[in-house]
């Protein structure tokens, strides 16, 4: 085996998948990327997770998104970060925490349809809308309306994807699709 190989055969074995995680069909997942829940993440299908990407929360994310290399989907609340007499790092975590772990702020709900730019920073504990696009290296703390566009840090509303009219005729022939 060449050495390319071997290197490219180490790499794709450094994708993961774990916890009580549920894809759809056609699910992709880019190399060097982690996807993980510590109590539920449902994920569509037709969904796109480019490379060195890491999603580590509960929720759904919704059929036909695509999420760019880099992105970061991760819990607000992930370490009890007051607990007196212990180290961050050493305090308890999501995954070892049954009421940290169900609270709703670790919770993340991805609409169909989102197109979640490269490096961008989503905090768990809101609601992309269906159809909304975020733009590159935005950080996302607050809930996107359906098809907006939304950038910066913190992400604001820049546009819209569509205008009323485009939306419905989107919707309409969304529907014959999985």
């Amino acid at each position: 085996m060449s050495l390319a190989r071997l290197i490219w055969s180490s790499l794709k074995r450094r994708t993961f998948v774990s916890g009580p995680v549920r894809v759809g069909s056609r699910f992709h997942i880019g190399l060097l990327s982690f996807v993980s829940a510590s109590t539920d993440l449902e994920i569509g299908s037709d969904v796109y997770i480019g490379k060195f990407c890491s999603v580590q929360c509960n929720g759904r994310i919704g059929s036909g998104t695509l999420i760019a290399n880099n992105v970061g989907i991760v819990g607000r609340r992930d370490h009890r970060f007051k607990t007196v007499g212990s180290y961050v790092r050493r305090a308890p975590w999501v995954g070892d925490d049954h009421d940290l772990a169900s609270h709703p702020k670790n919770s993340i709900e991805i609409g169909v349809d989102v197109w979640i730019g490269f490096g961008a920073t989503i905090l768990s504990g809101i609601c992309i809308g269906r159809g909304a696009i975020i733009a590159a290296g935005s950080v996302v703390t607050e809930d996107v309306e359906p098809y907006s566009i939304i950038s910066g840090n913190p992400a604001r509303v820049v546009g819209k994807r569509f205008n009323v009219a485009q939306i419905e005729e989107h919707e309409r022939l969304l529907k014959g699709l999985p």
